[in-house]
């Protein structure tokens, strides 16, 4: 089977599965980039005849051009979730990819934005236009929430209920996130705002809850424009990334140092398991843990 041929199948695929665009995407890209190597490098352009030297002298390429074990990582996964199905389809008995295994990646420290970082730019954006009541109630949605990128553009005006909003998570999965007085407050003047001016615009798509300046469904390339651009006016360290990521991570760090429970932080993020969750945890400094201690000791509560 031509290599192009399989690739275009997986790719139909991965969209009759309802995988997200950027799930696609990434697998397009890494997929077509190994292909192309493999053809370049050993003239192979059928799927069987990839063996696992193939594969290993891909990866060896990548990391001789000095990518990171978790980038490279990222490549495998989706070689190996490419050959999985060509076994499960029967073109293949069995997957050159199977036994090979993920690099070892270097434990890193989460990074957040700090409290007053955070309170800067909750208020960078004021609430005299649509476009300015969008960005101020989307930045307090990301820090409320934890709710990622793609979760926050998926949100519909059916998904608002009076207390949550069901979230459209990863593979298809759901879940319910609080609405806090403060985040109340942000999306009433913002629907405000949304209301007055989409109203004489009949082509809009209103279906959705977070829209484009040309009422379309908003892009997760544009919230992660406007979260930068926060975080440049807010003078945040630039060590620190400023991405909708990044405010998931601290909206995690802020409710376990607030004393909420790592289960139900994981639940509210959407984990799997709470391994996932549990880096937040390591990554708060001891200081904090420090004072978490003290202000949860058992003697001081009898």
């Amino acid at each position: 089977m031509k290599n192009e041929t399989a690739l275009n199948e997986y790719l139909f695929d991965l969209k009759l599965r309802n995988c997200s665009p950027r799930t696609v995407r990434s697998a397009k890209n890494n997929m077509a980039l190994f292909l192309c190597w493999l053809e370049t490098e050993y003239n192979l352009t059928a799927i069987e005849d990839i063996k696992r030297v193939h594969i290993k002298g891909y990866l060896h390429y990548k990391q001789s051009l000095g990518l990171k074990p978790t980038y490279i990582n990222s490549i495998l996964k989706n070689v190996k979730a490419f050959f999985n199905y060509m076994v499960r389809e029967e073109y293949l008995s069995t997957s050159p990819a199977s036994q090979i295994k993920l690099q070892k990646e270097e434990k890193v420290l989460i990074q957040t934005f700090t409290a007053a970082e955070t309170k800067r730019m909750l208020n960078i954006y004021d609430t005299s236009n649509f476009l300015n009541s969008r960005n101020r109630c989307m930045i307090t949605m990301l820090f409320d929430t934890g709710i990622r990128n793609y979760g926050l553009c998926s949100i519909k005006c059916e998904d608002i209920r009076e207390r949550t909003i069901l979230i459209h998570g990863k593979g298809s999965k759901q879940r319910l996130v609080p609405i806090s007085p403060l985040l109340r407050k942000a999306m009433l003047k913002y629907e405000i705002k949304r209301e007055n001016y989409i109203r004489e615009r009949w082509n809009y798509e209103t279906d959705y809850y977070f829209l484009s300046q040309k009422g379309r469904r908003l892009t997760p390339e544009t919230v992660e424009r406007v979260v930068k651009d926060c975080g440049i006016a807010a003078h945040v360290d630039e060590k620190i990334r400023c991405s909708p990521h990044t405010c998931r991570h601290t909206f995690a760090q802020m409710c376990l140092k607030n004393g909420l429970d790592v289960y139900i932080v994981s639940r509210l993020l959407g984990h799997e398991n709470i391994s996932i969750t549990k880096r937040y945890l390591q990554s708060i400094e001891d200081s904090a843990i420090i004072d978490m201690a003290i202000t949860s000791s058992p003697l001081m509560k009898l």
